[in-house]
């Protein structure tokens, strides 16, 4: 639906709508907010609301502070009572300078400037995402302890599953707001948890992804649960990933499908596979952006280690479904849930645009089972977070997909998160080395 100004004010006034929230997200991928009482539905609209982003991850220092939130009127919703018992009307906003200018460092902006490259080249890119989550009760205080709520494994039924009731009313949440919902189930880690919905063009599907996961969170609290998209937060189990099935259209059609090919993929697909196979490495800084995320990255519990694509091996970062026609699309298998979504779609397209353009070959399929393959015959994941900042450094096009401000301030503190973590001593260093 597409609205105006004047009918966003009429729906307001027959809502009886109380609040104004303008939602934006910050480099680290985390939702912010500044909410306005529905007097001021006026500035909030004439893009007059402003606030000070010194203090947000990202975005600027305290001399250059002042931004102006602009609301996409496509993205406006009531929040259902699920989320919030108040009336409360939500948009996604563009951050703006005083000047009137896109902010650089804003990650909508980054991402609507990689989809200006791919219409530039004539293409739609389309996103499929499927983000895992766990649940964890909750102690007398309301904070998460390490307990799941249940011990049921992959498609497991109620009772052994405790979270099917959760789930349900995350889709009908979700369905209230105009998600159009695919399928939920239990993943294969106790308290694992799984529910997709349809992909669509970038933007969108990036915007629904802060939603599903602001919705995810409120939803379980309210059944005292925590929910985390933290990537692995439990020893020796899977940990959670959000892998993007991707598609690219130009004139209306496929560019991914070629009914002519001995396997029925494009030539302009394997040059897209490529071209993101190829900058794997600094690729992974985004799509798998904190100390944690690495820990999922590890053979034998069903993420991806090795660079490569296959038609069905999922030991692979590329995997191709059987899918073909006009649903023809391959899947990325390493990002994870804590991935700011913008920048991940952002760098994941550049990278393949930059593949087609220079016509890269992802190699042969593979078929073999790569977390049993011991010598280097296949390329690897970083296997943390230092390895990817240093690829991402090196790779001019991920940094100017990125934009210079935020490829300079994100590599910032993520490198003083690493130092922060590497000066930590855990448990395990303590029950291994006090002794010794």
């Amino acid at each position: 639906m597409t609205y105006t100004k004047e009918s966003i004010k009429q729906i307001v006034n027959e809502e009886n709508v109380e609040f104004v929230r303008l939602e934006f997200t910050d480099m680290l991928g985390d939702t912010k907010n500044v909410e306005l009482p529905i007097e001021e539905i006026d500035t909030a609209l004439n893009n007059e609301a402003m606030f000070d982003s010194s203090s947000i991850s990202g975005f600027s220092d305290i001399q250059e502070s002042d931004m102006y939130l602009y609301p996409d009127l496509d993205t406006f919703l009531i929040l259902p009572q699920a989320v919030d018992n108040d009336r409360i009307a939500r948009f996604i906003c563009d951050i703006y300078t005083p000047e009137g200018e896109p902010f650089e460092g804003d990650p909508r902006y980054i991402l609507k400037r990689a989809m200006q490259q791919a219409s530039d080249s004539g293409y739609t890119v389309n996103v499929g995402p499927e983000p895992e989550f766990f649940l964890f009760k909750l102690n007398d205080e309301g904070y998460p302890i390490r307990k799941m709520n249940d011990r049921a494994g992959y498609f497991d039924a109620s009772p052994k599953d405790k979270g099917d009731n959760v789930r349900r009313d995350i889709v009908r949440t979700l369905k209230k707001i105009g998600f159009e919902m695919e399928a939920s189930h239990h993943e294969v880690a106790e308290g694992q948890h799984e529910i997709n919905f349809r992909y669509d063009q970038m933007l969108k599907t990036a915007d629904n992804i802060q939603t599903f996961k602001n919705i995810v969170k409120e939803v379980a609290t309210n059944h005292q649960y925590h929910a985390t998209f933290m990537p692995k937060p439990v020893t020796g189990g899977n940990g959670s990933g959000m892998h993007c099935n991707l598609s690219l259209f130009k004139g209306g059609n496929s560019a991914f499908y070629d009914n002519g090919s001995s396997d029925e993929l494009s030539e302009t697909m394997k040059h897209f596979m490529a071209g993101i196979l190829h900058r794997a490495s600094g690729i992974a800084a985004i799509t798998n952006p904190n100390v944690n995320s690495y820990k999922r990255l590890v053979p034998g519990y069903e993420a991806p280690v090795s660079v490569a694509w296959s038609h069905s091996n999922r030991s692979c970062m590329i995997r191709v479904p059987t899918t073909r026609g006009m649903g023809t699309r391959f899947e990325v298998r390493n990002p994870d849930p804590t991935a700011n979504p913008y920048l991940t779609l952002a760098v994941l397209t550049q990278a393949g645009l930059e593949g087609i353009r220079h016509k890269m070959d992802p190699g042969e399929a593979e078929s073999r089972n790569l977390y049993e393959v011991t010598d280097d015959s296949v390329p690897t994941l970083p296997t943390n977070l230092k390895e990817a900042l240093q690829s991402l450094k090196q790779d001019e096009v991920l940094m100017d997909a990125l934009g210079e401000h935020t490829s300079r301030v994100y590599i910032e503190e993520k490198e003083e998160e690493w130092t922060n973590y590497s000066l930590q001593v855990s448990q395990w260093e303590l029950d291994h080395y006090m002794s010794k």
